[in-house]
């Protein structure tokens, strides 16, 4: 999926210290690989993923809007109940779907390396609060080696938005 106005990542299957992987090479560019899914809630249970990240974004905050920015994230949109979107967030999904074609989903929760926020931290998106992003790893301690997670969505989900989720319905990276 790319953005408008932005280029985009390259992405390419490869090994890399005999994992098979993605890798994604990113220079002032922005896009995902997405998925389409349909899970409901109650399906929902443990995710499983490793990343290996090389380096952190120079000056990357991801509270402030000019400099958000993660070098790894896994995204989970959510459906939901979409008449509790402020009026705010009614306008940006009407933008994306001028944009994009599609509507923005009701809730977003990414998994993200951040540069200085404690891993367990919450950082709302600063341009809509229904995306929400939860700090995996921080700072630059373990950065070049694979890391292994496993993550219960529905917690982490209530942890973010203090509500049940949704329906899932994409995953991208």
């Amino acid at each position: 999926q790319s953005f408008p106005g932005k280029a985009s990542n390259q992405f390419a299957y490869l090994k890399l210290d005999g994992r098979t992987a993605m890798g994604v090479q990113s220079s002032a560019s922005a896009s995902m690989l997405r998925k389409v899914v349909s899970i409901e809630p109650s399906q929902l249970d443990a995710l499983r993923f490793s990343w290996k990240v090389p380096a952190l974004i120079t000056d990357a905050d991801m509270a402030l809007r000019d400099k958000d920015d993660s070098p790894v994230r896994l995204v989970l949109s959510f459906d939901g109940d979409r008449s509790k979107l402020s009026s705010r967030d009614r306008i940006l999904s009407e933008l994306a779907r001028a944009l994009t074609g599609e509507e923005m989903p009701y809730a977003t929760l990414m998994y993200v390396w951040c540069n200085q926020r404690e891993p367990g931290s919450v950082v709302l998106n600063p341009r809509t609060d229904r995306i929400r992003k939860l700090v995996l790893e921080s700072g630059p301690k373990k950065l070049n080696r694979w890391l292994d997670y496993e993550r219960d969505i529905r917690a982490d989900y209530r942890q973010a938005f203090g509500e049940e989720p949704g329906r899932l319905i994409a995953v991208g990276i």
